[in-house]
């Protein structure tokens, strides 16, 4: 017998957040087996806080 439980979808995106998540992904658009145009995707999504601090200066005004 399996356990099933329901989770929250932002109980869900609050565990990924606080651990990290890295997506990649490649998209190329070829016409007639000519490659025209390739994209290399690649992007970390988290949380931000004092243990790791923010990429951008805090604007002061």
């Amino acid at each position: 017998m399996t356990d099933q439980r329901e989770i929250a979808l932002v109980d869900l995106l609050d565990r990924l957040l606080a651990g990290g998540v890295v997506l990649a992904g490649d998209l190329t658009l070829r016409i007639a087996d000519v490659d025209l145009v390739r994209i290399d995707l690649k992007a970390l999504i988290s949380t931000v806080g004092e243990a790791v601090p923010s990429p951008w200066a805090e604007v002061t005004r």
